[in-house]
């Protein structure tokens, strides 16, 4: 196994694409535990960690520009009003090392459905700026991922940053584990709301192949919201609204079983997660409207 260790930006490039078969590694979090299990053996590793811009972020007016070794940690401490949703993912990653060392871009490139960032990328419709010699393009998130630990980006391609719109409602984010630390998802669901649009998206991981949104549950909730004035007069959510969005959103599972938990206990546990999220963001949403009427 060579190892490969670009000082730049372009050089990284230049490396891949002279090695396209090259596995990146910055924080390493997924690509070690791999290869001291044996289950992976690269020709070439490519190491990031000499590239400081990839550990940036910029805070623009609409959108957070997040490099793609950007810790956890970092997240948690400096984002959490921007991206509530992927800060709150980032709180159940792993241990405190990890979060030190693991980001974004990781999960990404690992692509498992099991990781923790994709429910909270899905949520928030981020977009992912991957980078080749070729030159530069936006990945939608939606069309991200496409098959088990499997991406859309062509084998000369690293991930440079994504692009995520600064939160304009309240977000949550839930996960099912085995125990409270240290683990993989059993399952878990991110959920966003956006008042500008008066729009609802979700995100869905370690329940299908890949991770998806439960996009029925959706379609229905935003009709839902939309019909009842709920929008405008923020009451309370009726329970057989709240019932009809959690079913739908277990619907869109596609679960196996495995280890860590039965299909039919994912389903069950996603639509859970989905009412509960659901509560909990428009409970956010209501104060914030009180708020406002209060101070007008």
């Amino acid at each position: 196994m060579d190892f490969l260790r670009p000082a730049s930006w372009e050089e990284a490039l230049a490396a891949k694409a002279e090695h396209p078969t090259a596995v990146p590694i910055a924080g390493g979090t997924d690509v070690m535990v791999e290869i001291n299990f044996d289950h992976r053996r690269p020709e070439y590793l490519l190491d990031l960690n000499r590239i400081g811009e990839l550990t940036e972020w910029q805070v623009g007016q609409e959108h957070v520009r997040l490099g793609a070794s950007v810790p956890y940690s970092a997240i948690m401490e400096h984002l959490r009003a921007e991206l509530p949703g992927l800060a709150l993912a980032s709180h159940t990653v792993a241990s405190p090392q990890i979060r030190n060392r693991g980001g974004v871009g990781g999960n990404l490139g690992t692509a498992s459905p099991a990781g923790d960032a994709h429910p909270a990328l899905l949520a928030a419709g981020a977009e992912v700026e991957a980078e080749s010699v070729r030159g530069t393009r936006m990945i939608p998130i939606d069309d991200f991922y496409t098959g088990v630990k499997r991406n859309a980006l062509a084998p000369d391609e690293l991930i440079r940053a994504v692009h995520i719109k600064k939160a304009d409602g309240p977000q949550q984010y839930s996960k099912v584990g085995t125990r409270n630390a240290m683990v993989i998802a059993v399952c878990a669901f991110g959920l966003a709301l956006h008042p500008e649009t008066r729009t609802v998206r979700t995100g869905i991981g370690s329940a299908a192949p890949t991770p998806v949104r439960a996009k029925a549950a959706e379609e229905f909730l935003n009709a839902a919201l939309d019909e009842g004035g709920f929008w405008e007069s923020g009451k309370i959510i009726t329970p057989s609204v709240a019932k009809q969005f959690a079913e739908l959103a277990s619907g869109a599972c596609n679960p196996i079983d495995d280890v860590r938990g039965t299909a039919k206990y994912r389903r069950h546990a996603v639509g859970i997660m989905a009412r509960r999220t659901l509560g909990w963001t428009w409970e956010q949403y209501r104060g914030a409207g009180r708020t406002l009427e209060g101070a007008a």
